[in-house]
């Protein structure tokens, strides 16, 4: 294994550790060389210099009352406008700002009430990529969440637990109690030893405050986008999309087929670029709006970055956080993917930096999720597996990432897809793509003004986790710690 430190690569050492026949005895004889990783050891020897008293998660002096899963069934999903249909996430889409999904289940075809969450709960991802966490808000008690996230019940200070897991240390530990040989997995028994700090209770409320509010304000972030695109429906005369019939050529046949003239190709031979669907969604859009700007019109720059050798380094010191399509979905993005910032210098500020209010648009794998840069996003660098939209004013930017990211705009963005093996789109496929402007300016203002609103209560809902975790690892690495101040 070979790092960079500056310019020189070096031969990273192998790193090693003796381990007592105790050690074995006291983590159930497990001999996973993870158990012991020489991480999890730094972690524990710093827990014991913390000045607060230590304690196991579970116990008499612990934090959870009850670790488990959701009950394990097949499920018979159904489509999205089904009567009380609740969408179901699995544990990757959980951790999604504004979850997603794309499978339904109702009471009638599923015993759900086995995958439902309640608010407060801790979830943490058991299997594939471990530890990944979230607090059950008002927003997620909509959805139904899958065995793949253990549940932890805890009788108060769920956001001080929440941010002792979320941080370095906790994570360390975390990581440490992993088996599996093809697919990694955790249990919820594995949780029990973990250890954590049992600070006064004015400091575990303070925390505590911080990372409740925190969700809180995501609350706020999905209620001010879901006020903004009724809005927008209603002025459009919009139904929802899963609602439109579309018309087939010979519905008579179970196979569904369409004709397409030869003026309405486009020099395009792929089916679902022609979908009956897309003719009602334009048709809809067409009858209600005052007028059509083209995105190639609004915007500054559409591009995405290009394809290049890259070179990571192990800390935030001496790189950017580089992200993909999927980790600009989330509040606090969890890529551990540092660009060395000396190497990739030019490229950071000329292509891969991210903007505040540029518009993201996945483009390669899953088409289409929509994200609106927050302030803080400017410190990230982005992949090609997005594209960036820069508009030339930020007076429609809010309404333009709205339309983009309801069903509508979608549906017109995952037209323009390519590709044979991997779907993907290209930055000049969405610079025809044409936005709908409103009669009532004012709404349309409306509209832009809450997406704005929005887009800055989620950068206060950041800073508030990130707070409460530099709280959290003050307790542990500070031995002085002020937090009581």
């Amino acid at each position: 294994m070979e790092k960079r430190t500056g310019n020189i690569m070096v031969a990273e050492q192998i790193k090693y550790v003796s381990v007592s026949i105790k050690e074995i005895i006291e983590n159930d004889y497990r001999l996973e060389a993870s158990v012991y990783n020489f991480n999890s050891r730094l972690a524990k020897e710093t827990l014991k210099k913390c000045k607060y008293p230590i304690v196991t998660l579970f116990g008499a002096n612990g934090f959870i009352d009850k670790a488990f899963y959701g009950g394990r069934a097949k499920r018979n999903y159904v489509p999205k406008n089904t009567i009380g249909a609740f969408g179901f996430l699995g544990s990757s889409e959980m951790l999604e700002l504004v979850p997603n999904p794309i499978k339904f289940l109702t009471s009638k075809s599923q015993k759900i009430e086995q995958f439902k969450v309640q608010k407060d709960l801790i979830l943490m991802s058991r299997s594939g990529t471990i530890g990944n966490l979230t607090l059950v808000n008002d927003t997620l008690t909509n959805f139904l969440i899958s065995e793949h996230a253990i549940r932890l019940k805890l009788a108060k200070y769920s956001g001080f637990v929440y941010a002792y897991l979320s941080s370095e240390i906790g994570q360390e530990l975390i990581q440490s109690n992993i088996y599996g040989a093809v697919i990694s997995q955790i249990e919820p028994e594995h949780l029990h030893n973990i250890e954590i700090p049992n600070p006064p209770d004015e400091i575990k409320q303070k925390i505590h405050d911080l990372i409740i509010n925190s969700f809180e304000l995501r609350d706020q972030y999905n209620e001010l986008l879901k006020k903004a695109e009724n809005i927008l429906y209603e002025e459009l005369k919009l139904i929802p999309i899963e609602n439109i019939k579309p018309k087939y050529f010979d519905e008579t046949v179970e196979l569904k087929n369409y004709s397409v003239s030869l003026t309405d190709l486009d020099l395009r031979f792929d089916a679902s670029y022609h979908l009956p669907i897309l003719k009602e969604v334009t048709k809809l859009l067409k009858s209600n709006a005052e007028s059509f700007l083209s995105l190639s019109n609004l915007s500054k720059t559409i591009k995405k970055a290009g394809i290049f050798k890259r070179t990571y380094v192990e800390s935030k010191e001496d790189g950017i956080t580089f992200l993909g399509s999927n980790d600009i979905l989330q509040l606090n993005p969890k890529s551990e993917k540092y660009l060395s910032k000396e190497v990739h210098k030019k490229l950071i500020e000329k292509e891969l930096r991210i903007k505040e209010n540029m518009i993201l648009i996945s483009c390669r794998g899953t088409i289409g999720n929509v994200v609106l840069a927050p302030k803080y996003f400017e410190n990230f660098a982005l992949s090609d597996n997005a594209i960036k939209i820069e508009l030339q004013s930020n007076e429609l930017v809010g309404y333009v990432f709205l339309f983009l990211n309801s069903d509508y705009g979608k549906a017109l963005i995952k037209r323009e897809t390519t590709g044979s093996v991997i779907d993907l789109i290209d930055p000049h496929h969405l610079t025809d793509i044409q936005i709908p402007l409103l009669h009532n300016k004012d709404k349309q203002k409306e509209i832009n003004d809450l997406v704005l609103k929005a887009n800055n209560i989620r950068t206060i809902a950041f800073e508030k986790e990130q707070e409460g975790i530099r709280l959290v690892n003050e307790l542990v690495i500070n031995t002085n710690s002020t937090t009581q101040d």
